[in-house]
């Protein structure tokens, strides 16, 4: 991590120098402030790369600039450039590659976020490819873990802010992942369009106790978690407002986690006693009865 003066050192003493032929373009100046109200969830240039209506970082990028724009969430717009890292290619193409598994969110489905006033540090990731393109991506830490993250064309509701963080001080990037594996995690490309993405090799079917936790879980191999996932693929979806009408007793729901062989999980909340009964972020859908039996059968008893 640099402090701006020695970035502009930095910048003099190499602009004599000669760049190796092949080597990735340099990153350029960060802009000098976070020019938006919003928290994260902003880029200075909206992508136009090819795929990046589909996903937050198409293709494969050579080099990674992070800029960083401290604040507070009370007051936002106007940050000043605190500092900035350049991941190297491998940490660049690992967090390319992991960001282009994250769900977009094309149905605009609804969320609720706390609202405690605290420290925020937006991020600008500058992507810089070899034939010349670059990408930008905007994202934030703040405490109610509520940021979004976008290309100017995507966006995706997944909260990054930790790994942003983590990867502007150390210069390695790791996806944040949850601490228990049956906590909600941060989804999978494609559970815009159904429920279940195509492709799971494993699954864990949590069954979550309130005021229990942790949960119980058990896991099921390629064969079952595709049997599930057809069946919550079959009804309608509509997008979620991540919400639900209580429609009976209160009892246990189940979080499902569909594992697949490269990229991040992809989970899905089963509400027994709720409508819609069936919710993954940014689908809903209601839970009928022989789904409902099929997960009962593969959860963990009670």
């Amino acid at each position: 991590m640099r402090s701006l003066h020695w970035l502009i050192a930095g910048l003099l003493a190499v602009s004599g120098c000669a760049v190796a032929q092949g080597s990735p373009p340099a990153p350029p100046f960060c802009p000098q402030q976070w020019d938006s109200e919003k928290i994260g969830g902003w880029v200075p240039d909206a992508a136009d790369l090819d795929g990046a209506a589909d996903r937050l970082v198409p293709g494969a990028p050579d080099l990674a600039l992070i800029c960083a724009y401290p604040g507070r969430n009370t007051d936002p717009g106007g940050e000043k450039l605190d500092g900035w890292r350049t991941l190297n290619h491998q940490n660049t193409e690992a967090m390319a590659r992991d960001l282009a598994y994250l769900p977009i969110d094309t149905a605009n489905a609804e969320r609720g976020c706390t609202l405690m006033g605290g420290r925020m540090t937006n991020y600008l990731v500058r992507f810089a490819y070899s034939d010349g393109g670059t990408l930008w991506l905007g994202g934030a830490e703040e405490v109610n873990s509520c940021a979004t993250i976008t290309n100017g064309t995507a966006t995706s509701d997944v909260y990054l802010g930790r790994g942003l963080t983590a990867a502007f001080r150390t210069g390695t990037w790791s996806l944040p992942q949850p601490d228990d594996p049956c906590d909600e995690s941060l989804g999978r490309r494609g559970q815009n369009e159904q429920m279940v993405p195509e492709g799971a090799v494993s699954m864990l079917v949590c069954r979550l106790t309130p005021g229990q936790k942790p949960g119980a879980r058990s896991e099921h191999g390629a064969r079952e978690a595709a049997a599930l996932a057809a069946a919550l693929n079959t009804p309608g979806t509509r997008p979620s407002t991540n919400g639900c009408q209580q429609a009976g007793p209160v009892s246990d729901s189940f979080r499902l986690v569909f594992r697949y062989g490269e990229g991040p999980a992809a989970w899905v909340h089963v509400m027994p006693d709720c409508r819609p009964g069936v919710n993954n972020g940014l689908l809903q859908a209601e839970l009928d009865a022989p789904t409902r039996d099929q997960v009962a059968r593969l959860a963990p008893p009670a």
